[in-house]
């Protein structure tokens, strides 16, 4: 294993804990909590790209699903799954990892970047949304009103965040990686 490779692991399972620790600071609001856990979602793809964020969210939902408490509200099991955040849960790897193919693409801290945040914020709603219809059996217009419309100014929030980190976080790994 090169050292490069290892690196990459290093930041998937920093940027894996960090998922899980943003899960843990939640406003239950309703069958979907407010979580800071898509922040990291995030900056997961900004920062490790499409590949790396593979790694990084796969291994969060694996942790979670062996049963180890890094779903919001300090839940875990492969039943979480099932519930009424399952799809959002696999929206967080189909968003980092739009975020990140988007990213590897255009300039680093460019408009087209938050773009691919924004549409990687928007991958989450389209895994979640048709599972918590499914699951809760509401009309679209109520799975809307539930599970998307409340989050929208806070994802918004949480995705500027993560293009700020991003922004001061790639420089240092940057002279790491020429460091080594």
């Amino acid at each position: 294993m090169s050292i490069e490779e290892f690196r990459r692991m290093v930041l998937a399972a920093l940027l894996s804990a960090l998922t899980a620790a943003g899960a843990y600071i939640q406003i239950p609001i309703g069958p979907v909590p407010v979580v800071l856990s898509t922040l990291f979602v995030l900056l997961s793809g900004l920062v490790l790209g499409s590949r790396g964020e593979l790694l990084s969210m796969g291994l969060y939902l694996l942790i979670g699903a062996m049963g180890v408490p890094v779903f919001a509200g300090g839940r875990g099991g492969f039943a979480h799954f099932f519930g009424p955040t399952g799809g959002y849960l696999f929206g967080y790897a189909l968003s980092a990892w739009v975020t990140g193919f988007i990213s590897e693409r255009v300039r680093p801290g460019s408009v087209l970047e938050m773009t691919g945040i924004a549409v990687g914020i928007l991958a989450v709603y389209c895994a979640g949304l048709p599972w918590l219809k499914m699951v809760t059996h509401l009309s679209w217009a109520k799975t809307m009103m539930v599970g998307m419309i409340p989050f929208l100014i806070g994802d918004g929030i949480k995705g500027a965040a993560a293009f700020m980190l991003a922004r001061s976080v790639r420089p240092m790994l940057h002279r790491q990686r020429t460091a080594l």
